[in-house]
């Protein structure tokens, strides 16, 4: 009985050529700079295993030392064998020999020899897995990030290990926002509501984070909290600046802030004695989005000259004059200046 199919050759023809398309894409650059990772991790941890050994691969024990006894005759243990360890990082997946060895302990027993350098168990670099969670939280799902680092690591990233890193930034982030800031020094506080584009239930979309910076009295900025409210509602702010209070926060002494009215009405219940700034860079973008293009740069260069004056009383004098000034060149096109208070 004969057998027809049901492919016609063109299709048959072009899968062919789908398989061979990247037969030829041989890359001696890519492939020696992976065996020189190779080789210099293995150096790196043999070197380390020679320390603890205090002696060279096939080199002989010291001898004891009566006068020295706390030099390398106090040190004792042997190799025995390699163990095959496959490693993923940013440079792709290696494959190491990774050398054994059992070192003498106190009580008269022996324990495995464990490297620093490469801890147990660990199959990928910290780069590797910031790749992968990164790729994650731009917006795709978990076969995506496969198909889109393949070509990085090999094949070697399954939709499972996008999941398992996932769940570890998750515990960290987690951690993080929990973290106690009684010690932390905080003087200064700056706050701002932001819109970035995530996964979320499996679809791309756009949230708002709002977010908390703190200066320490040595000028250090530290990140204090990222928090997605559903919005930048009073009741939002207040919920946020309340987490900062039971975390420890202490009351600053200066705050600067976006211009955002919720934000506003929930630091004026909280903290409403504190003095506040709304933030320059807002100012500046809200003048420039009500006048025409053709004056931005020089109403840049006023409000430059303004909030960069050398004492309060010479900035009030330029503000004075950046409004007297701005007021009647905007009066003729139609429009007033505005946030230059």
């Amino acid at each position: 009985m004969s057998n027809n199919s049901t492919t016609s050759p063109a299709l048959q023809s072009e899968a062919e050529m789908t398989d061979h398309l990247l037969d030829d894409w041989f890359d001696p650059i890519e492939v020696g700079l992976r065996d020189r990772v190779r080789e210099f991790i293995q150096a790196m941890i043999e070197s380390e295993l020679e320390s603890a050994l205090a002696r060279p691969r096939y080199g002989r024990r010291p001898k004891a030392d009566a006068k020295n006894a706390n030099g390398p005759s106090g040190i004792s243990g042997h190799r025995h064998g390699h163990r095959s360890r496959s490693l993923i990082g940013t440079f792709g997946r290696v494959e190491l020999a990774v050398p054994r060895a059992r070192l003498d302990t106190a009580e008269g027993k022996t324990a495995e020899w464990k490297s620093k350098g490469l801890r147990a168990y660990q199959r990928r670099t910290k780069q590797a897995d910031s790749l992968i969670a990164g790729a994650y939280l731009a917006g795709t799902n978990t076969r995506r990030v496969r198909r889109a680092l393949s070509a990085v690591f090999g094949g070697a990233v399954s939709k499972d290990t996008v999941s398992r890193v996932w769940r570890k930034v998750k515990g960290d982030w987690d951690a993080w926002n929990a973290r106690s800031l009684a010690e932390e020094p905080i003087i200064r506080v700056i706050l701002d509501g932001t819109v970035v584009r995530v996964r979320l239930d499996r679809k791309a979309t756009s949230i708002v984070l709002l977010v908390v910076l703190g200066v320490r009295d040595d000028g250090q900025k530290v990140l204090l909290a990222v928090k997605n409210m559903g919005g930048e509602t009073s009741e939002a702010w207040r919920a946020v600046l309340d987490d900062l209070v039971r975390r420890g926060l202490h009351k600053p002494e200066f705050l600067i802030v976006d211009g955002g009215s919720g934000l506003e009405q929930a630091l004026a219940a909280l903290w409403g004695d504190v003095p506040t700034q709304r933030c320059t860079v807002h100012k500046h973008r809200n003048l420039l989005a009500h006048a025409p293009q053709r004056l931005h740069e020089e109403v840049s260069a006023d409000y430059n000259d303004m909030i960069y004056a050398a004492s309060a009383a010479e900035i009030e004098e330029r503000r004075r004059a950046f409004i007297r000034k701005w007021r009647l060149k905007m009066q003729g096109g139609g429009r007033q200046p505005r946030g230059s208070r």
